[in-house]
């Protein structure tokens, strides 16, 4: 018996017996293809995706490997902030997978993340094959504004293809969840909710039927990439903050409030659920030792500005995530002067109206590409 032995990405190797392959493989060789490069393809995929903002919070795992949340969560897709990605699977059975975000290339934990992720769509499908992929955002990278989630949404579409899977919604958004937690409910557009579960099986995301009329304006008071990643952010609050497990059973009664809100339609009730689940979550971060504050001195200023316009008469609520960028729900009819409200008192502050956006798109081979459409700068 003839056997060759291959190096996968990861560092390992693996016996394959000459002249068989797995059928996932075997699929990709009859579609094999050549990529720009010249270089043999054993299979190509594109995929976009949308970032979605949580309304009741994911902060916390109860398991850190295969990234089951502490909680369920309940997001808004949001249209303009995006990611389009290209993963290639090379002919060759060795070498690194390589990495570009928007033309520029990439190694050390960015690469590690995402060749982690690559793994698990190779064990999957049988192949042992680098990768080489290419991604385009419309999202700041690490500024709090979800650019995980749509990222690793695009990469599981695009990635699953490319190995020649072909997975459902429902394992799509299992699989996104393995890169990136928030990533499962990218898989869909509009409301979503995670539903925590127990296990890899029963953690992943659902569609919310809704007709509400909704949007968010993102409030950016930075781009920058922030100092204390999510990763280190939850697990320091989870292990530190003394006022973690109130949160939690806090939002699991807030999850439940706010599905009824949206049943019954009530923007002021889901806008006041969302905005105390987001302070609450911030109160447990800045209660861990040593503290966790993703705040600057304008986000104080966006929160004022928030409150003040609301009292006005104006439907908004604040909400935040990781970073120092307000998110303001409103309706999508008082979105326009919401966010002109909010420039007039925030001058300078780059203020942008999202709406629901589409979940996860699967698209032809015509090259990845940046864009921003979708984004009004009222």
């Amino acid at each position: 018996m003839n056997v060759r032995r291959v190096r996968q990405n990861s560092g390992r190797s693996t016996d394959v017996q000459a002249g068989s392959q797995p059928a996932a493989t075997a699929t990709l060789a009859e579609r094999s293809t050549l990529s720009s490069e010249a270089e043999p393809v054993l299979g190509r995929g594109q995929a976009r995706a949308n970032a979605n903002i949580a309304l009741i919070k994911y902060w916390g795992k109860a398991d850190e490997d295969l990234i089951i949340p502490t909680t369920s969560s309940l997001s808004l897709t949001l249209d303009g902030l995006s990611t389009r990605t290209q993963v290639e699977f090379l002919a060759q059975s060795y070498g690194p997978d390589q990495l570009t975000i928007d033309d520029q290339p990439q190694g050390g934990k960015a690469l590690a993340r995402v060749s982690r992720f690559l793994d698990i769509v190779r064990r999957r499908a049988g192949i042992d094959a680098p990768a080489r992929v290419n991604s385009y955002n419309t999202v700041p990278y690490g500024a709090g504004l979800a650019s995980s989630s749509s990222a690793f949404a695009a990469l599981a579409g695009a990635a699953s293809a490319a190995a020649g899977l072909d997975l459902g919604r429902q394992e799509l958004s299992r699989l996104a969840r393995r890169g990136s937690g928030s990533a499962c409910r990218s898989l869909y557009g509009g409301l979503v909710q995670w539903q925590a579960g127990s296990d890899d099986a029963s953690s992943y995301a659902l569609p919310v039927e809704s007709d509400m009329d909704l949007a968010l304006v993102v409030v950016l008071i930075s781009g920058q990439e922030k100092q204390i990643s999510s990763r280190e952010g939850m697990r320091r609050t989870v292990q530190t903050s003394p006022l973690y497990r109130a949160w939690v059973e806090q939002s699991r009664l807030d999850l439940q409030d706010a599905l009824k809100a949206i049943q019954y339609e009530d923007l002021e009730a889901l806008g006041a659920i969302a905005e105390a689940n987001a302070m609450g979550m911030h109160a447990a971060m800045l209660a861990s030792r040593p503290a966790v504050c993703y705040w600057l001195p304008d986000t104080l200023s966006a929160m004022e500005a928030v409150g003040q316009i609301r009292a006005e008469g104006l439907p908004a609520w604040g909400t935040m995530d990781a970073g120092p960028n307000m998110k303001v729900l409103t309706s999508g009819a008082q979105a326009v002067r919401v966010a002109e409200e909010l420039r007039g008192r925030l001058p300078g502050v780059n203020i942008q109206v999202h709406r629901p956006g589409p979940g996860l798109e699967m698209l032809g081979n015509e090259g990845a590409h940046s864009g921003t459409a979708g984004v009004e700068r009222a």
